[in-house]
């Protein structure tokens, strides 16, 4: 038995309960969780609302990023040992326990291993955030010298988006609080925007879930790439429009690991909390206004 965080279809809110690991698949990994993120799409449980969004019918746990120590491999598995230290996104909303436990079972494709020099703590902060905003960089195409807006540019998602578009050779301006300004050019970006502006920019990388408010600042014929939502940004003046989710991709996970212990990627946490008392940094992140991720440690 092993505690972790979870939603049962009688009642959806996020509760600590001892469950049953599932079996090590064979291209599965089994770890021990060092520590895992907080972050948005956790607190939609509470309502229901994250069951809904996911489909989910039986018991789901709960938690995307994770770092830890590998306790058992599958038969197939190639490249990951006993022992061995690991970050990994834990993409399957469905399985019974995933990164908010003391221990949990997952595809092998969802981790990579942990630098040298990289805390293998604060790293939690890292995974979904960061593979969500390179895979958004990604779907906006070459810079080719383009302007790029980022929306929520001072947040986990939109933080690494900056650093990432700024490295890839976009011209990027952040949308965000003048307070964060230090941080957004720390990230690579060369400018600041409190509020979206009009059609000023080549393309606009939608981490703050803006869709239609955000549309209006890309220029026609520009690109949008913005995140999954129930109210998603349609096409409009010659505008290529993606909606995207993260996708497993353990290639780009081990090299925004490899960025962050680099210091290309700046890891924030706004705070940690014993897993036992989650319940503190679920509340923290549904009030908002964080800078970082809040961490449970099991």
């Amino acid at each position: 038995m092993t505690l972790a965080i979870v939603s049962k279809a009688d009642d959806p809110a996020p509760a600590l309960d001892d469950v049953t690991l599932p079996l090590v698949g064979p291209t599965d990994l089994r770890v021990r969780v060092t520590a895992a993120s907080v972050d948005p799409v956790d607190t939609l449980y509470e309502s229901g609302l994250g069951r809904t969004i996911f489909g989910l019918t039986g018991t789901a746990g709960l938690g995307w990023s994770l770092t830890g120590v590998v306790t058992g491999t599958g038969a197939e598995v190639t490249g990951f040992s006993v022992g061995d230290p690991v970050a990994a996104a834990h993409l399957d909303t469905a399985a019974p326990v995933r990164a908010h436990a003391e221990e949990t079972v997952l595809p092998a494709v969802f981790a990579g291993h942990l630098p040298d020099g990289l805390d293998p703590v604060d790293a939690a902060s890292v995974p979904v955030n960061a593979l969500t905003a390179a895979q958004m960089v990604d779907r906006l195409g070459p810079a080719d010298g383009r302007t790029l807006l980022v929306t929520g540019a001072a947040g986990a998602v939109g933080g690494y988006a900056v650093a990432l578009a700024a490295r890839a050779g976009w011209t990027v301006t952040g949308l965000a609080r003048e307070s964060d300004r230090d941080f957004l050019l720390r990230a690579g970006a060369r400018d600041l925007a409190t509020e979206p502006p009009g059609p000023a920019f080549d393309a606009v990388a939608d981490a703050a879930l803006l869709h239609a408010e955000a549309l209006v600042a890309v220029r026609d014929g520009g690109t949008f790439v913005g995140l999954s939502s129930a109210t998603p940004a349609t096409p409009e003046r010659g505008i290529d429009v993606t909606v995207m989710n993260v996708e497993p991709d353990a290639a780009k996970l081990a090299e925004l690991l490899d960025l962050a212990a680099s210091g290309v990627l700046e890891l924030r946490v706004a705070g940690r909390v014993p897993l036992t008392e989650a319940a503190t940094a679920y509340a923290k992140v549904a009030g908002g206004g964080n800078r970082g991720r809040w961490l449970l440690l099991p």
